[in-house]
């Protein structure tokens, strides 16, 4: 007899928590009275000083019940809307994504985990949308962060399957490189990027924050490697439809090595290379991408682009059919890249605004424009502002859309 009480003592099973349904079923039995008040049971005590509230009742015990063991056992969609918002408001903001990623929807949650992780927090620039903040902001800050051949690379794998669904923006403002001189790369996004199932736009910019004593130069410019991986990157990612790379050194030989891969994106719509050090080779290059491209939009402001890269891109602009936007400003394309553009104009009817402003141009320049705009009514806008123009017969410059 002892020997079956043992066998029946050791085979005993630990006691387990309530499944959801059942944790939910209770919570319904509970509360009722609350919800009936003719179901109610009122107890009067003689002591005045005595309050119920005092006393938590069981389907708040309950509730916090869940709160705590929420990562081993989620218990949200079966519970009632009054009860849902009492768990998110109380939810750790630490739990793995793993458990709240698919389960929480968008609202009170994400935004307690935003304002723990970010002191300024504007939705707005999210369409109101605490969770896509949370997701876009947390990947962005894991890839600023990324130190090639230090940080694991798997900490932002792993975050990919949980993410995808909400990032539509990255905003990458620094690129740590290494101290390890065999590590000269920066982070390789054709790692992660074609994951990314709604991503729209990329802005990259190679920069780092905090920089002491050991200052070099790749630490601000995007290595052939860099570039390439990049620009392999972006065509891999079929939904992106902006391409921002600003401030990141970009020369002529790395335009001519990333623009191929754009030539057949059929949902990039613009390309913002502003503020790099491109010249006539990179123009060239990016003329052949405007005739082989969708693009619409093509900022190249700030570069080192005279007047044989402005002609390049003016030949493109006699073949292209799609482009609305054109930025030169800030370049060096002097009266003839300027007349070669302004010829362009009399054969394409397609773009809206161009920018050359702050380009060495002079009056020729301008009144080839004026010209141009006789015989073109699609161009909506040229800016010609911050040139040394000269006089100029006004009779000439009546088009209000010649700004000047």
């Amino acid at each position: 007899m002892m020997e079956d009480d043992k066998v029946k003592e050791g085979s005993a099973e630990a006691p387990q928590l309530p499944t959801a349904g059942e944790q939910a079923e209770l919570l319904n039995i509970l509360t009722k009275s609350h919800e009936d008040p003719k179901k109610a049971k009122s107890v009067f005590v003689d002591d005045d000083s005595w309050s119920k509230d005092l006393i938590p009742c069981l389907s708040t015990l309950c509730l916090e019940n869940i709160v705590q063991n929420f990562e081993d056992n989620p218990v949200l969609n079966q519970l009632k809307p009054h009860q849902q918002d009492y768990v998110l408001e109380r939810l750790s903001t630490s739990l793995p994504l793993h458990v709240t990623s698919k389960l929480i929807r968008d609202g009170v949650y994400w935004r307690r985990c935003c304002e723990h992780h970010w002191d300024i927090c504007d939705v707005t620039d999210y369409e109101n949308s605490w969770k896509r903040m949370f997701f876009e902001r947390r990947l962005e800050n894991l890839i600023e962060e990324f130190v090639p051949g230090v940080t694991d690379l798997h900490v932002i794998l792993d975050m990919i399957p949980h993410s995808r669904e909400y990032v539509r923006h990255l905003n990458i403002t620094q690129l740590r490189v290494s101290d390890d001189k065999t590590y000269l790369d920066h982070f390789d996004f054709n790692t992660m990027l074609h994951k990314l199932c709604l991503l729209e736009e990329l802005h990259v910019i190679c920069n780092v924050r905090v920089c002491r004593m050991n200052f070099e130069w790749n630490m601000v410019e995007l290595s052939e490697q860099d570039g390439e991986c990049l620009a392999k990157a972006a065509q891999h990612c079929k939904t992106l439809k902006r391409l921002k790379v600003q401030r990141s050194g970009i020369r002529d030989q790395l335009c001519q090595l990333m623009c191929p891969y754009m030539y057949h994106h059929h949902s990039l719509r613009e390309l913002d290379l502003c503020h790099n050090l491109i010249s006539e080779d990179g123009a060239k290059a990016l003329s052949d991408l405007l005739i082989r491209s969708r693009l619409e939009t093509l900022n190249i402001c700030d570069n080192h682009i005279h007047d044989q890269g402005a002609k390049a891109l003016a030949f493109a602009l006699s073949k292209n059919s799609t482009l609305l936007n054109l930025n030169l400003r800030l370049n060096r394309v002097k009266d003839d890249g300027g007349e070669a553009l302004s010829k362009a104009l009399l054969v394409n009817h397609t773009l809206q605004h161009l920018n050359l402003a702050a380009n060495d141009v002079t009056g020729p320049t301008a009144v080839a424009m004026a010209n141009a705009l006789v015989e073109n009514k699609t161009i909506k806008i040229i800016i010609l502002s911050c040139n040394m123009l000269g006089p100029l017969d006004d009779s000439d410059m009546t088009d209000s859309r010649l700004q000047i």
